[in-house]
């Protein structure tokens, strides 16, 4: 008898990565060091709007140790137009985007002259010594704004701040409206936000003047898509371009994209035939990394006096900054369809218009665009029920799509495959003891309490996987959404997985060992799996949109099947048996009713590549690769509950409580599922109560470093309870959902809900976000203590404005 192998995924494996990120005997890009390398620096404008008149090099050529110093005038023929990939509307506005600027520069931070010197201190003092001569223009800083018709315009030459518009819907909303006994309209605004990854971005890129070929590393999330573009950009050949990210640390979104110091990094290489490196200081980081979100949200939702909800319409301001990146158009739009989130309704109304602001741009920040339709349907939610005199918990079990309703096409036109919002409510609600703070809650208020209890919901889902090319395709974007996937077993049954994912913290390499180990019946000890080299995982489309698991591992999952396929087909060979009488257990064929006539696929793997007696006709070879492009995405969903104690007197939040039951399908790994939890509930709470990039009026960032822009630690956040239901996705063998996303797109209204519910009965409806302790205050104090309730005319109630 053979010891039955336990199974892995499911298991609470700890990180096979983490003692090597944790020591420090990893490899960031700012550690590479080749031989002859030279260190790029970069001056940047410090002015949000200007005519460039003058850049004058020649006193920074001059300093020792200095190589060389360009304008963006001397590069631009070389350097091309950074890359927008989804133009979301047919006559969408894509302006020229210099990674150097040449005649105007649109927002603080543009690059205006580059040097090159032996080391990066040398570089960076030099750019002190380059004269620029500005002519100050009027700055576009304000979304509403930017669309009057005497605006000052970011693009002169286009004629209009106005990016795009996109429409879509479903159903007659006005007809729902007229029906409706109640009518709410809210104003919503997301706030910018820096995404601060632990690791500034780097690249360094070595060239190789004999070929013409070029390595290029970049802390990036997107090695494949990068190779692409750069290729596109700079003409450099495709196919002498190799792309590596080394381990990534963190990137949140904001290193799914195509950079211009990748391009100026590779351009100047190129023409110096000299490796070069930059790397970006934290400062940098704050005004050259896009930053996310960033909208106006106007809301109106139609209903009965039941709850019932009729329709929703939406109309977005989306702040595109002074230039389209990669994915800028698309971000608001990929929320389109989760506005209605869970509900029931008759009609939906979307529309969004994209802006031209004289800022930095806007881009994926974690969730991109989900956490904003979340945040919008889940704050108008609670709105309505204190209208309705309802428990926001029972208005929305009121029209919530039930269990056994699934599989579920939304008014948007998504069809979720699986879910039980009823259950994963009910473990949240009796973990965070609802009814007895509700219970507090009321005592409080009648002692008129200086110290408010707050209690907020938030029940969400989101589409994960961001995969199906064809709808992709029908949403202009540029690219496909398959994944890749190679599984090689070696002559001694040691197990090389490939994966065109390429992790930044996720946990990969340890998840996709444990996925390649229970197909193969191999101990996880002997998977490695590899990642994040073009030359080494050739094909793949990386990693964002919480797309890894459900697309790559999947992809993992199936080209392993394909291993065992086809060496099953060598174990009949050499058993002398029928293919279909054959077992596979524990890493093993075995002829059935004859449990001595065994094969390992680690004996099958050696007898393969001896090939001394294979089938006739078999390549001698059972490796197996795999692309996916799913059908569908996934809809992992969940309940988080938030309590908060507010001080009235002070404006101080404090959270008390948050409990959250997650239901993200098939769990390949508990310890992985509960730290993307963690971290996204903790960047959903920074959104809440912290952080924001603000700007002077004249454009200047004034959250521009560590001690302006409050990131917060570990002391100023909870614990959390964490817990999770299981409904399988039907839509992949793995059963999984999808989870990197989740805790911040659920996060954020929950903690604004609970404030603003403590203070409700002093007529507060909203606290513009983040509620630090002076919007609270004002809040409290210019409120008239009514208790507040609907305006149909679309005022949205006293507000604490920034």
């Amino acid at each position: 008898m053979t010891e039955t192998v336990e199974r892995e995924v499911g298991r609470a494996r700890t990180r096979k990565e983490d003692a090597r990120l944790i020591t420090g005997q990893t490899n960031w890009t700012d550690n590479i060091s080749v031989s002859g390398l030279l260190h790029l620096a970069i001056l940047r404008s410090p002015m949000a709007h200007a005519r460039i008149d003058r850049v004058d090099v020649s006193a920074a050529l001059e300093r020792p140790g200095v190589i060389a110093a360009f304008s963006g005038r001397d590069v631009a023929e070389e350097m091309g137009s950074l890359p927008c990939a989804w133009p979301v509307a047919e006559d969408t506005v894509v302006p020229d985007h210099p990674p150097i600027a040449v005649d105007e520069v649109r927002y603080a931070g543009d690059p205006v002259a580059v040097v090159v010197a032996r080391d990066r201190y040398t570089a960076a003092d030099a750019l002190e010594a380059i004269e620029v001569d500005y002519t100050p223009l009027p700055a576009a800083l304000d979304i509403e704004a930017a669309l009057a018709d005497d605006a000052p315009l970011v693009h002169a030459d286009k004629g209009t701040n106005r990016s795009y518009e996109y429409r879509t819907g479903n159903g007659d909303y006005e007809a729902a409206k007229a029906r409706a006994d109640v009518v709410l309209t809210r104003r919503y605004h997301q706030q910018r936000i820096i995404p601060t990854a632990m690791e500034p971005r780097a690249v360094v890129v070595d060239p190789l003047a004999a070929s013409g070929e070029f390595t290029l590393y970049s802390s990036t999330q997107i090695p494949h898509v990068l190779r692409v573009l750069l290729a596109v950009t700079t003409g450099v050949p495709e196919n002498k371009l190799r792309v590596v990210a080394p381990d990534v640390g963190g990137g949140f979104g904001s290193k799914l994209q195509v950079y211009g110091e990748e391009v100026i990094t590779l351009v100047l290489a190129r023409r110096l035939g000299r490796p070069l490196k930059w790397t970006e200081s934290r400062s940098e980081a704050n005004v050259a990394t896009h930053h996310g979100r960033s909208q106006v949200q106007d809301i109106e939702i139609a209903a009965r006096r039941d709850g019932t909800l009729l329709g929703l319409k939406v109309s977005l301001l989306a702040d595109m900054g002074a230039y389209l990146m990669l994915l800028s158009p698309g971000i608001p739009v990929l929320g389109a369809s989760m506005y209605p989130a869970i509900y029931k309704m008759g009609a939906y109304d979307f529309s969004c218009t994209g802006v031209f602001t004289n800022r930095t741009p806007i881009d994926a920040y974690r969730g991109a665009g989900r956490p904003e339709a979340t945040f919008a349907i889940e704050r108008i939610m609670d709105d309505l029920a204190a209208e309705l005199g309802m428990d926001p918990v029972e208005l929305r079990r009121r029209n919530w799509i039930r269990h056994e309703e699934f599989p579920y096409t939304t008014i948007a036109g998504l069809t979720y495959d699986s879910g039980n919002y009823e259950a994963a409510t009910d473990k949240a609600l009796a973990l965070f003891d609802y009814d007895k703070l509700r219970a507090e809650q009321a005592d409080r208020a009648h002692r008129g309490d200086t110290v408010r209890l707050g209690i907020g919901v938030s029940t969400y889902t989101e589409m994960c996987g961001l995969a199906p090319s064809r709808w992709l395709g029908e949403m202009r974007y540029a690219a496909g959404g398959w994944e890749a996937a190679s599984v090689r077993v070696l002559p001694t049954g040691k197990v090389e997985v490939i994966t065109g994912t390429s992790p930044h913290g996720q946990g990969h390499v340890t998840s996709w060992s444990q996925i390649a180990a229970d197909v193969l019946g191999v101990p996880f000890e002997d998977v490695e799996v590899l990642h994040g080299d073009t030359r080494l995982a050739t094909h793949g489309l990386d990693t964002y949109g919480s797309r890894s698991l459900v697309v790559g591992g999947v992809a993992v999952h199936q080209a392993a099947r394909k291993v065992v396929d086809k060496a099953r087909k060598v174990a009949a060979h050499l058993l002398e048996a029928n293919e279909a009488d054959l077992d596979f257990t524990d890493g093993a064929f075995v002829v059935r009713g004859s449990p001595e006539a065994r094969r390992t696929i680690q004996e099958v793997a050696f007898a393969t590549f001896a090939s001394h007696d294979l089938p006739e006709g078999m390549e001698p070879s059972i490796n197996a690769e795999h692309v996916l492009d799913p059908d569908t995405f996934s809809y992992p969903h969940g309940t988080h509950l938030c309590a908060v104690e507010v001080d009235t007197e002070t404006g101080a939040v404090r959270i008390r409580s948050y409990v959250c039951v997650d239901d993200v399908g098939k769990v390949i790994n508990p310890l992985i599922v509960e730290g993307q939890l963690h971290g996204g509930i903790a960047q959903g709470i920074a959104q809440a109560l912290y952080e924001e990039a603000v700007y002077d009026e004249e454009g200047t960032l004034v959250t521009g470093t560590l001690a302006d822009y409050m990131v917060p630690a570990a002391p100023d956040l909870p614990d959390f309870v964490t817990d999770r239901t299981e409904t399988p996705a039907t839509s992949n063998p793995l059963g999984v959902k999808g989870v990197g996303e989740a805790g911040t797109i659920a996060s954020t209204p929950a903690v604004v809900n609970a404030v603003v519910d403590a203070l409700r009965p002093l007529g507060v409806q909203d606290i513009r976000m983040p509620c630090t302790p002076e919007r609270v205050w004002q809040a409290v104090r210019s409120s008239s203590g009514d208790s507040g309730g609907s305006r149909d005319s679309g005022d949205s109630g006293k507000e604490a404005a920034a």
